[in-house]
């Protein structure tokens, strides 16, 4: 994997990231803002189950495979 490539936010994992999870924490995100983190296939559920236990996942988006050229959507 190059500089660029997206890893999954997982502890540990270096895997390359297959989807974002946006989330926010109410008692300290207001508004629009959303935080992101990066799953391969494998943590996806982990880290998406972390999430919903505590009510902060929003969504779950696909990123698009390596080497396409479609952006990716991340909030800045």
């Amino acid at each position: 994997m190059g500089p660029d490539a997206l890893i999954c936010s997982a502890k540990g994992c270096r895997r390359a990231a297959a989807h974002a999870l946006l989330w926010q924490n109410p008692k300290l995100h207001t508004g629009d803002r959303m935080k992101t983190w990066l799953a391969c296939d494998e943590h996806r559920q982990h880290l998406s189950d972390f999430l919903t236990a505590r009510g902060f996942l929003k969504q779950i988006d696909p990123l698009p495979a390596a080497g396409s050229d479609g952006d990716i959507g991340l909030p800045g």
